[in-house]
Parts: structure tokens; C-alpha cells; sequence
């Protein structure tokens, strides 16, 4: 049953792969805030040498009318239909360390009978752990760094947590997989991030070297991020001088960092990030004047690097 979930299985690459290995889960679909999903799922590509072991048949799992394939009309006819795509790969990092690479599209539909699949690939495999992550907008500063709460088995990165809510939300396909795979007994390791509000339309390097970060400390796995943390560096100086040139900016930037400072101070009795005894604006009206700002700022479409400086 389990198979007819595939439309590609490459039978002997699938055989060779190693036992024990870690799985990454990458889907786009859910909250990108920061394009940090986006950038993951660039730098694995671009970084790992991923090989294709799995196809998912997207007939059975994704909504075309909702992410609508691309097409190029060709002056007078159609050519490079691209469909998205959601594939198991092998990969390998920095030391040439294998690993599972769970890539592509978030199932618009079967969510049980995907997660199905994935928990029997794991067991094939006898995956050491699983790890995905998240990014969502939150009202706090860029300047304090990237803020993560973190889910799952292990109590040692779970203690790494700076946010540690207790709320009902709206779930994603990650989110039932590291459900039924704690179930089980299974090793897994979830990572949200919480990215500057005001930020949140940009492509956000901090948020991508946060996520090497946790996959790094989940699985032992290493990545290369000098250039990354470079990038990060000089995206939060353009950041820095834009607010400094904007007194309004300023001034909320402030209001965040002293809440956000002072929450940090009552984490022991697990406050709330926004204080529920203070009144506070709501994350929207906190930073509409500074996110309508940078966006008035921002730099044309091919350039995705930083928020831009006139």
C-alpha cells in the first residue's frame, strides 16, 4: 500500500543506502517566514549532491490549483512543464557523512497515508533521527539573534528552548510526523523559528544558519556556514543603518528589545514573551511602520540578499 505512494523508486540505489543514517526534513508548504525553508532546501541541494531514491506521486498528494505548476509558452507552443516535486534523497555533508534528505512540496492531501510511508522508510532504513524545522513571524528583535523553540525527544536540545508555549494551532504533515514517530519510540528532533516580524518578507540569512545550526547539533552532522554567517553579518548591517536612519524604527526596535530582554529575565517562571499584565500592541500594529519601511526600501525582485539601502 505503502508503495503505490510513489510514482519512482530507484531499486538499487535504495538498496545501498546505509543503515542508521539521519533523515532531514525539508518541506516548503507550511510557514516560510524569512524564505528559511527555501534557503534549507537551496543550500541541500546545491551543497549535499542529493541522489534521488524515492519520487512521491504528486497526482495522489498535492493541489495543483493551489501551487499551480509552472509553464513556458514557447511563441507557439508549451515547453518545460515543471510540476512541484517531493523526493527522498541520499545526501552527504562536509566529511561525506550520509544522510536522508526528505525534500519538496508539504502534502496538500493522505497526510496519514504519507506519513505512513515515511515512518516505514524510517524504519527501513532504521533511521538514527529524524529532524525538521519551521519558520514563523514573531515580535521580537533581530538583534538578539534567532530565537527557536525546539520539540521532540531529546531532552538536551529541548532545554535549548528560549519559548516554550502551550498553545493550539493550526498543525502541518511535520508536525503529525514527529507526532507519530514520538509515538513509536523514535528519535526526533523539531525546530520552530522565530523570525523578526518586520523581516519576515525578506529572505532572512540569519534564520538559514539557525537551521544548520540545529540539524547539526540533532544528527552530528557538519555543514559548512562561514559564508552563510558572512551573508547574515551584512544583512543585519543594512537592517541596522535603514532603522538608524527612521526615528519610528528606532523607537519600536527598542520596545521590542526591552520586552524581549525582559522576558528572557522571567524565562524561569515562564512568562509570557509579551507579558500578559502589560499591555503591548499586536505583532502587526508593533511593526507595520517599520516592516512598510524596509519594504519601501527593499531591493528588486532578483536581489534577495538583504532588504537593500538606497
Amino acid at each position: 500500500m505503502t508503495e503505490s505512494l510513489f510514482s519512482a523508486v530507484h531499486a538499487e540505489r535504495r538498496g545501498s543506502v546505509p543503515k542508521g543514517i539521519p533523515l532531514v526534513v525539508v518541506l516548503s508548504g507550511a510557514s516560510d517566514a524569512g524564505g528559511a525553508i527555501s534557503q534549507l532546501e537551496e543550500y541541500m541541494w546545491e551543497r549535499t549532491g542529493p541522489e534521488e531514491i524515492i519520487r512521491f506521486d504528486a497526482d495522489q498528494l498535492l493541489d495543483y490549483r493551489s501551487r499551480r505548476p509552472l509553464i513556458t509558452f514557447n511563441e507557439d507552443h508549451f515547453i518545460d512543464y515543471s510540476p512541484e516535486e517531493l523526493t527522498l534523497s541520499l545526501a552527504r555533508d562536509e566529511l561525506d557523512a550520509p544522510f536522508l534528505l526528505l525534500s519538496g512540496f508539504e502534502p496538500d492531501f493522505r497526510w496519514e497515508a504519507f506519513v505512513d510511508a515515511v515512518l516505514l522508510l524510517a524504519h527501513e532504513f532504521e533511521v538514527s533521527v529524524t529532524t525538521w524545522m519551521q519558520a514563523i513571524p514573531m515580535p521580537v528583535p533581530h538583534t538578539r539573534g534567532v530565537v527557536s523553540t525546539v520539540s521532540g525527544s531529546r531532552d538536551d536540545l529541548i532545554e535549548r528552548s528560549i519559548w516554550q508555549p502551550k498553545t493550539r494551532l493550526s498543525a502541518s504533515v511535520v508536525h503529525l510526523l514527529e507526532y507519530r514517530l514520538h509515538g513509536v519510540g523514535e528519535e526526533v528532533v523539531g525546530y520552530a523559528h522565530l523570525v523578526p516580524h518586520y523581516l519576515s518578507n525578506n529572505e532572512y540569512p540569519e534564520v538559514l544558519c539557525a537551521e544548520l545550526d540545529g540539524i547539526m547539533a540533532a544528527t552530528g552532522l557538519l555543514f559548512a556556514t562561514d559564508d552563510m554567517r558572512e551573508r547574515a553579518q551584512a544583512f543585519r548591517l543594512q537592517v541596522d543603518r535603514q532603522i538608524a536612519d527612521n526615528d519610528e524604527s528606532r523607537e519600536m526596535l527598542e520596545n521590542l528589545e526591552r520586552r524581549f530582554d525582559m522576558y528572557m529575565e522571567q524565562q524561569d517562571e515562564r512568562s509570557s514573551l509579551l507579558g500578559e499584565d502589560q499591555a503591548m500592541p499586536t505583532a502587526d500594529q508593533l511593526a507595520s511602520e517599520l516592516e512598510r519601511f524596509l519594504a519601501e526600501r527593499q531591493q528588486g525582485p532578483e536581489q534577495t540578499d538583504g532588504p537593500g539601502v538606497q
